[in-house]
């Protein structure tokens, strides 16, 4: 099986503990992730061991990635292990703090992924062709996130 690992971020002039409530409330992630819902399907969502599912794409066409969170540490990072038959691996939610430049409080959020992915061969010659759209999906999922904490900061 072939690991492929993806990595964004964007900062986000609020907070670290309002970033980490927006990307942290599982079931509101579909109002800042591209093309995405999720659920908590176990547990509390807030604890090691819950499970959440989420499902992307497009009316009938879409994925469903099960998951557990196998780490918490709250309010700097989250890390699941990705237990479906098609998204295997593990994922981390990483919010950082730093100031901007007048000295307010403020952060910045990573995601990463860590990627085993599917077909085997044919999985591993399509990554190349997959990883622009599937980047280019998380980058502007968030800077929607970032517009999101930026907005609930400043009321």
């Amino acid at each position: 099986m072939a690991r492929r690992e993806i990595t964004v971020s964007v900062d986000v002039d609020a907070p670290v503990e309002t970033v980490w409530g927006e990307v942290t409330d599982w079931e509101s992630q579909g109002e800042w992730m591209l093309g995405t819902s999720v659920k908590v399907t176990r547990g509390d969502g807030t604890s090691i061991g819950s499970e959440l599912a989420a499902t992307t794409g497009v009316g009938p066409l879409g994925v469903t990635d099960t998951m557990e969170i196998v780490g918490w540490d709250p309010p700097h990072r989250a890390t699941v292990r990705h237990t479906g038959h098609v998204v295997r691996g593990s994922g981390v939610f990483t919010v950082l703090e730093r100031r901007t430049d007048d000295g307010r409080e403020a952060a910045t959020f990573v995601w990463s992924e860590q990627l085993d992915l599917p077909l085997g061969p044919l999985g591993a010659l399509g990554w190349p062709v997959v990883k622009p759209a599937f980047a280019w999906g998380l980058q502007r999922s968030l800077q929607e996130l970032a517009r999101r904490c930026e907005r609930d900061a400043a009321r």
